[in-house]
């Protein structure tokens, strides 16, 4: 009798079958990150609508900070706080504030109400905002806890799927030119794997780096201590979380612009992008500036401000960050398209979609593949 031939094992096949089951999985979920990222990318560098405010208000930057967190605190519900002011992207522009709900209303999420900085008109009202939805979509796929989590796990998915996609692309040799190209009348299941392929090697660097930077982003301590044992990073998060404010008995505590002036005065070229307004009496303001003349999403200063003792207390300057932090600081950018220019935000953009192209030519060949084996037994 004659024995059958017995199957060697092959580490390709093996990475072959991960890829191919990893990607049939989890298709549908990473497809609606992909998409999601892609829109919220494209409406954050479109012009933000608003009213042409009046030229004796244009002139002098618009109404003060506290005045615009005055109105949108109108427009919420009540009970709601102030906790975050983002300053309008030009002067008379409109400001976003983010307002918390009562402690008396648990897991009910922000509200952000948009003000015309200078006539202190409500541009959007408060909730129903649709990009709100979808970025809830896009980090944590609307689910509360561990939602950003899972949503990190599948970027390693993505990084998972990424490095065996090479593997599975490496061509033999005299095979280099054709493995980036789709060959001119590809039919069938050739057609889809070679789609599949060279879209695949052409955009590697981008998805694998926008992918690594959303680790990171649902890692950040995990990923911290995995750098700092090749470049050292100081825990920035744990820093900033540790400043503390001081009380005192019988004083007044600072006003939002008197630290914003604080702020700009530490940080003389310094424009404020955002505050972070305290809701207790032993939290600071945190502020974020921006360099003059520095791009758009590149990391901000990040400064803290007592508003007992009427004093700046710690400044996180990304011109002072070693390599480690300076790495781990750039994630934000990497991920969202911004800081780096035009080019990469637009790579971008375009990543986004990429899951989709992966899903449909991947499925679509492992379907005309497993019909063709049917046929043949």
């Amino acid at each position: 009798m004659t024995a059958l031939p017995r199957k060697t094992f092959s580490w390709r096949r093996l990475v072959g079958q991960v890829h191919l089951w990893i990607g049939l999985i989890l298709c549908a979920p990473l497809v609606v990150i992909g998409l999601t990222g892609s829109v919220l990318v494209f409406a954050g560098h479109l012009p933000a609508p608003s009213a042409r405010p009046p030229p004796d208000i244009a002139r002098d930057g618009g109404r003060p900070v506290a005045q615009i967190i005055a109105a949108a605190r109108a427009a919420a519900p009540a009970g709601f706080l102030p906790i975050f002011y983002g300053a309008p992207s030009e002067s008379g522009g409109p400001a976003s504030v983010r307002l918390q709900a009562p402690s008396a209303v648990p897991g009910q999420p922000p509200l952000r109400v948009e003000v015309d900085s200078a006539t202190l008109a409500v541009a959007a009202p408060a909730g129903g905002d649709i990009l709100a939805w979808l970025h809830a979509l896009h980090a944590n796929l609307l689910m509360r806890g561990d939602g950003r989590r899972i949503v990190g796990w599948f970027g390693v998915a993505m990084l998972i799927l990424g490095m065996s996609g090479l593997v599975n692309w490496w061509p033999r040799r005299n095979r280099w030119r054709a493995a980036f190209t789709v060959r001119k009348g590809a039919r069938g299941a050739g057609f889809h794997r070679e789609l599949h392929g060279a879209f695949g090697i052409w955009t590697v660097i981008v998805l694998m780096a926008v992918s690594a930077a959303g680790v990171a982003l649902a890692f950040p301590q995990t990923v911290r201590e995995a750098v700092a044992v090749v470049l050292p990073a100081r825990d920035l998060r744990a820093i900033a979380a540790a400043v503390r404010a001081v009380p005192i008995d019988g004083a007044e505590p600072l006003a939002v612009d008197a630290a914003i002036a604080l702020a700009e005065a530490a940080v003389p070229d310094g424009r404020v992008r955002f505050v972070g307004l305290p809701i207790r009496p032993d939290q600071p303001f945190r502020l974020g500036l921006t360099h003059r003349g520095q791009d758009r999403g590149a990391p901000m200063v990040t400064l803290f401000v007592d508003p007992w003792q009427r004093r700046v207390v710690t400044i996180l300057d990304p011109r002072d960050f070693s390599t480690g932090e300076s790495l781990l600081a750039w994630q934000h950018a990497l991920h969202s398209g911004d800081g780096l220019g035009w080019v990469w935000t637009l790579l971008v953009f375009l990543s986004g979609g990429l899951p989709l192209l992966f899903a449909i030519t991947g499925v679509a060949l492992w379907w005309l593949r497993r019909s063709k084996r049917i046929w043949t037994s």
